[in-house]
């Protein structure tokens, strides 16, 4: 297909996908002319895949780049791509970590993952996160709110659980790799939203206001 069916097919605009192929998030289609290409399904995957890291995800384009290069590097190791899925989502802008505070609540995530006994490289990049914000809600005054540490932690055992199992009972690795990237980002933005109707539904239950 030309670059014009492309665009119809995926949704997306045509110089979007130029700025796509500019910037190495889409591969090149095959020449056909001088400034013609051909274009097949996998391009019009691809680009919804992009679009869904993007705008729905919230990654960024140079992190959207990082994750479909991954997803040939990392084609036969699930784990290694869920690494460079993970970092795609986490924040650009990092806080303070050379205070006391932060290292205490480094500590205390490095003490939750012992007890859990969780399987965790000790470079994660999410350890740090994690203290990021417990040393954050303890500056606010608001420890209370991580008080319950564990219950966090229960609930993401649980998701966990189901998230890999679903991407390992795919048997076709290029889309169990597909579903690492997307489970990771999508997910997140997945929760992020059902936690927040949560929230609405426990504040007018337990204040005992209106359902809306």
């Amino acid at each position: 297909m030309r670059v014009g069916e492309l665009s119809r097919r995926s949704g997306v605009p045509i110089p979007t996908i130029k700025f796509y192929l500019r910037e190495g998030l889409l591969p090149p289609g095959v020449a056909t002319a001088a400034n013609q290409a051909d274009y097949d399904e996998e391009h019009v995957r691809r680009l919804r895949l992009i679009r869904a890291l993007i705008d729905v995800g919230g990654v960024s384009v140079a992190g959207a780049r990082d994750v479909v290069a991954a997803l040939g590097t990392y084609a036969a190791d699930p784990h290694e791509l869920l690494g460079s899925a993970q970092s795609a989502v986490q924040p650009r802008h990092r806080p303070d970590r050379d205070t006391s505070e932060w290292r205490k609540a480094r500590e205390r995530v490095i003490a939750l993952i012992e007890e859990r006994g969780w399987l965790i490289y000790p470079g994660s990049p999410a350890i740090d996160m994690v203290a990021d914000a417990l040393a954050a809600g303890d500056s606010l005054g608001v420890a209370e709110l991580f008080d319950k540490l564990s219950d966090y932690a229960d609930a993401a055992d649980q998701l966990a659980a189901v998230e890999v199992g679903t991407v390992l009972a795919r048997p076709d690795p290029a889309a169990r790799m597909e579903l690492v990237v997307l489970g990771t980002v999508l997910g997140e933005a997945l929760f992020s939203a059902l936690r927040m109707l949560a929230h609405q539904h426990e504040s007018a239950r337990q204040l005992r206001g209106p359902t809306v």
